[in-house]
């Protein structure tokens, strides 16, 4: 899941890669960023979020109880539902965009053809929030399945097609006397319906078939509905602190939202590709624990996640805020994206990369209250944690500016994860008794030493290179992040030897394990 997670991330970054060589961060590309985040924000609150944590918990009761074919009875009913219900939305959405531009975007409204172009490209990616929800369904089967890599490559065709249409379908798109841009948003939902056909001949080799069911009253279908209401609000706290970020970011002047999302698009990496592959291999487990009754099973396959997440976010965090401007530079400085967008981003992603930990840890434990049938807990993190951004923001936003609406994101993260933690240790005991707390400490040090390390080397590297290489250009700054990166990793090694790291033996062994053939990942 790791590599096929790391392998959508990359596609993720050479499609932002695409954005930023073809349209720079400007007009345009806050118009797509706004656009793209109306059925984003949808599909993160219903399909991938809420969705995906009340139908895993059911899929797998049914499963484990009564086996395959009454799964996957209630897999049918699910899709049919989706179908009528999503659906509906979808209409409505197409039908309300210019209202929810206006909404979420104000500042549009002063320029015409921007706000006109925005509502088009609503428009145009809404049916992506019916795709992507059969695809999010599609993943939660056949991961409780033990069926990992199909689910987690899946996004690399959504990424792909976006891809592709910015170089075959966008130089079109001037003959129908639209922006260039909007041929991106034609890419995208395709690349949705591609992400959930790919994983059709999985499910058909676990012996699904569709069969159109449509029964509400189903009692699978009624407990998935108990669970999506609150679990809408309970696991939508960062979705929703994105797009308050976003209505605020679009009053910082042209290129501010853009900066924000090409910022967050490269903390989605090492959040891609650990943090979310703990959380989705974590929920199946504690599920099927749940079902049986095992809350001492649940207790530790979280603490183990919590500490194996913590390591690799942690490590990603420190790296992130020591190398942010030359991996910017590296990943976007091309094309019509400057030397000043640089800067911008690079500030904007150490801002994010304070509530790296936070976003991974909600997405491992949110879903345990879900698989516990509890719904309370997570709805209030999410209410406090939506409070704190929201009171952050309006503080900050005029003192600091862009920056500070994503540093305000991740402390309402970080306030989302302690409560959910504390309330876990009361349902499942305390995590003293996996030696949580001095795990995490030895986890900080470790990888807080490592940063400094790699935040000394890399101007030192630089300098050292720039009589061999184009002082500030290209190569001298891969080159210098290569050297920085490298030192920083053997430091983290020969710290959490001498500290006895656990966790830094696990994570070698989730990437070795997954790049030799045959081999399955290791449990958690």
């Amino acid at each position: 899941m790791s590599i096929a997670t790391f392998f959508s991330r990359i596609a993720g970054l050479v499609r932002e890669q695409t954005f930023a060589y073809l349209f720079g961060a400007g007009t345009w590309t806050d118009a797509f960023n706004v656009a793209f985040r109306i059925p984003n924000l949808l599909r993160d609150l219903f399909a991938e979020g809420a969705m995906s944590a009340a139908f895993v918990p059911t899929f797998n009761g049914v499963l484990e109880k009564d086996g395959p074919q009454k799964a996957f009875k209630l897999t049918n009913l699910t899709f049919c539902a989706i179908l009528v219900v999503v659906g509906a939305m979808t209409l409505v959405g197409i039908v309300a965009s210019p209202l929810l531009v206006s909404t979420l975007a104000p500042e549009f409204t002063s320029n015409p053809e921007k706000f006109e172009t925005t509502v088009t490209m609503t428009r145009i990616m809404f049916p992506f929030l019916l795709a992507i929800s059969w695809a999010a369904i599609a993943m939660g089967i056949l991961n409780s399945l033990g069926e990992f890599f199909i689910p987690a490559i899946a996004p690399v065709f959504l990424n792909l097609t976006m891809i592709l249409a910015g170089w075959l379908i966008c130089p079109f798109a001037r003959d129908f006397d639209m922006p260039a841009i909007t041929g991106m948003a034609i890419g995208a939902m395709l690349g949705g319906l591609l992400q959930f056909a790919v994983q059709l001949p999985a499910l058909f080799r676990h012996g699904y078939r569709f069969k159109w069911q449509l029964n509400f009253n189903d009692p699978g279908i009624q407990k998935i509905v108990k669970l999506i209401i609150p679990g809408t609000v309970g696991l939508a706290a960062t979705q929703i602190n994105v797009a308050i970020s976003t209505i605020l970011a679009t009053s910082q002047g042209e290129g501010a939202v853009s900066w924000l999302g090409y910022a967050f698009r490269v903390m989605q990496l090492p959040l891609g590709l650990f943090g979310v592959a703990v959380a989705q291999a974590t929920l199946p487990v504690v599920s099927r624990q749940a079902a049986a009754g095992d809350r001492e099973g649940m207790g530790q396959t979280l603490a183990g996640s919590i500490r194996l997440s913590s390591f690799i976010n942690l490590y990603a965090c420190f790296a992130i805020m020591a190398l942010a401007v030359p991996t910017v530079r590296i990943l976007f400085q091309h094309g019509r994206f400057t030397a000043a967008d640089t800067a911008a981003t690079a500030m904007a992603l150490q801002a994010y990369a304070t509530g790296l930990l936070f976003f991974s840890l909600i997405k491992i434990m949110g879903p345990a209250f879900y698989a516990l049938n509890e719904t309370r807990i997570p709805v209030q993190a999410s209410i406090v944690s939506v409070i704190v951004n929201v009171t952050l923001n309006l503080l900050l936003i005029k003192p600091f500016g862009y920056w500070s609406l994503a540093l305000a994101t991740g402390i309402g993260a970080m306030f989302n994860a302690g409560i959910l933690y504390y309330y876990l240790e009361k349902r499942l005991g305390s995590f003293a008794r996996f030696a949580l707390l001095p795990a995490l400490l030895r986890i900080f040090v470790a990888t807080a030493v490592s940063g400094l390390v790699t935040a000394l080397v890399y101007p030192f590297a630089a300098a050292q290179l720039a009589g061999l290489l184009v002082a500030g250009g290209f190569i001298n700054a891969a080159a210098a992040m290569l050297s920085a990166t490298v030192a920083g990793i053997a430091a983290l090694i020969m710290i959490s030897r001498l500290l006895k790291i656990e966790e830094a033996d696990r994570a070698i062994e989730m990437l070795t394990r997954r790049l030799k053939p045959g081999k399955k990942a290791a449990g958690l």
